[in-house]
């Protein structure tokens, strides 16, 4: 994440000029009293080991804290608390951004160690996740409430790059909160992309914008938010950007390279496996969010075809396992007509040496991307954990997934959890798909960098499978270094052991993504806001096509 600061280019307005009255009254609305019970799948996930603290409630006090003030997680349980816990809450909240007296989201970075600032001194989209989920579990909604209606109103405004009008739905990739202390007013500047590296548009900020709306919506049992006109609005206008009729033949989303976490150019344009499974977790959740009326069925409609075309083509043919790895290079190429059997034409040349040793007997993964002629056996880790939490993964897949991570522990983790993609571009490969870059050199940043914010990904993701021990393995990595460090925002090398060259310390992900993980192992019914289970009428057919072959 870097760039230069700001600039007003078109979306350059300040909410104080704005009349945001109708939105904002949402936050007055009284909230409905409902009882939250949780799901079969809620119990069931905080079941699956022995040793877990079982808690039905959500919020313990009137403010979710309790009466010493430390965190309501940490408190509800016997053990205690690892000493880092109450250094990372502080620390996050000291990353707190505040509009007109509202806690409206957290920095990037409060990194006092550099005096370049960067865009780190904003609140991104993405990035504010895993602090929105820390605060939903530590019962403290109000700031999740805010940013949701905040950025919505960021969405209405007019985006322009250049002389280009963007998309009425996009979502900003990030806002700064600018305070005037001599007219002691606030304002509000916000990114949509053209003042990004590349100057893309964020695909994932509108997804991840839904799937934390569904999330505080599960935690909160508040129903009057998400069914408020406006953010019924926000939701569709996101979805009929992806929705669309066009020229596509795949139900996946073709995107440019630097659109989502990996936001410079690593090769990842087209059907990035990122992008497709928060989609898929975003159609999902919109699903269980969306009224139908008027409009709204007509979404419905679309959202649940789109599903189902989706689940099909990404478990065919984005999955690998050891399998599927000897069919592909065993097809034949320059196939015509609906019988081919190498439908993407993917030449077995082209399969990359490392990944024949790196596939086990038992396990798999959905690969990075597949179209045209072009399929990228990468790992990406953002990808593959969102998959199993939104189910796109069948059971089976996931398990799959899991065995991967253990068989290839050394690889994928290391030293420090965990490798955004795996392996590192290098060489004539590198200068070619980078274009040079200096930052993602190999084994650095995004190209095969250790990123501590993935793992409330990777917890939430062994939690849902039954598989807390891995989940406890990595926290242990974590303990060991992230706050002896300064929590910074990635580490270099093959095995993750060095504190990347450009990273930022104080990185409030890497923070919030530890909270995170800690706080859905002491109480794993947590992970029902941020887990959906599969959807029967989704399940994969028994007879497929005969036009490939059986995986």
């Amino acid at each position: 994440m870097e760039g230069v600061g700001l600039r007003a280019v078109g979306s350059h307005c300040s909410l104080s000029e704005m009349d945001d009255l109708d939105l904002t009254r949402a936050l007055d609305k009284p909230r409905l009293k409902i009882e939250r019970k949780r799901s079969f799948d809620e119990r069931s996930m905080s079941e699956l080991s022995t040793g877990y603290s079982r808690h039905d409630g959500m919020h313990d006090s009137p403010r979710g804290r309790s009466v010493l003030d430390t965190p309501l997680s940490s408190a509800r349980n016997s053990f205690e608390p690892h000493p880092m816990m109450a250094e990372a809450w502080e620390a996050l909240r000291r990353s707190m951004v505040f509009f007109r007296g509202q806690p409206v989201g957290t920095l990037a970075a409060v990194d006092n160690t550099t005096d370049e600032v960067l865009n780190y001194d904003q609140v991104f989209v993405r990035d504010f996740v895993p602090s929105a989920l820390a605060f939903l579990m530590n019962g403290e909604p109000d700031i999740v409430k805010h940013f949701l209606l905040k950025t919505l109103q960021l969405q209405g405004w007019e985006k322009r790059v250049d002389r280009f009008k963007l998309g009425e739905g996009v979502m900003p990739a990030s806002f700064k909160v600018l305070h005037d202390p001599i007219r002691e007013t606030d304002n509000i500047v916000a990114d949509f992309g053209e003042s990004a590296i590349g100057r893309v548009a964020p695909v994932d900020s509108g997804f991840w914008w839904i799937i934390l709306l569904r999330a505080y919506t599960k935690s909160t049992g508040d129903l009057t938010l998400s069914e408020t006109p406006e953010c019924q609005k926000g939701m569709k206008l996101i979805l009929s950007l992806c929705l669309a009729e066009g020229f596509d033949t795949f139900p996946t989303l073709l995107c440019a390279d630097g659109c989502s976490m990996i936001d410079r150019r690593m090769g990842v344009y087209g059907y990035p496996i990122e992008i497709q499974a928060l989609f898929f977790m975003a159609l999902r959740s919109a699903l269980s969010m969306l009224k139908p009326d008027g409009d709204g069925r007509e979404c419905i409609e679309k959202i649940v075809k789109r599903l189902h075309a989706l689940s099909f083509h990404m478990r065919s043919y984005f999955w690998l396992d050891h399998q599927n790895l000897n069919d592909i290079y065993r097809f034949k190429t320059e196939e015509y007509s609906h019988t081919a059997v190498n439908k993407f034409n993917v030449m077995p040349d082209s399969i990359p040496e490392w990944v024949f040793d790196f596939m086990p007997l038992r396990g798999g993964y959905f690969v990075g991307n597949v179209g045209p002629a072009h399929m990228d056996f990468r790992w990406f880790a953002l990808g593959n954990c969102v998959s199993i939490l939104s189910s796109l993964a069948t059971p089976d897949q996931s398990m799959a997934i899991m065995d991967l991570l253990e068989h290839r522990w050394a690889e994928l983790v290391g030293e420090m959890p965990l490798k955004i993609c795996y392996p590192c571009l290098e060489g004539h490969e590198w200068r070619i798909v980078t274009g040079c870059d200096p930052k993602n050199t190999r084994w650095s940043y995004h190209n095969g960098g250790s990123w501590p914010v993935l793992l409330w990904q990777l917890t939430a993701a062994c939690i849902k499978t039954g598989r807390p021990q891995i989940a406890r393995r990595a926290v242990d990595l974590i303990e060991s270094r992230l706050h002896r460090d300064c929590w910074p925002e990635y580490y270099d090398g093959k095995l993750g052991r060095y504190v990347g060259k450009q990273a930022r310390k104080y990185q409030t992900w890497s923070i919030a993504g530890y909270l995170v993980a800690k706080m859905l192992l002491e109480d794993p019914s947590h992970i029902g806001m941020i887990s959906l289970e599969e959807d029967k009428l989704m399940k994969p057919v028994i007879k497929r096509s005969a036009s490939w072959p059986q995986l």
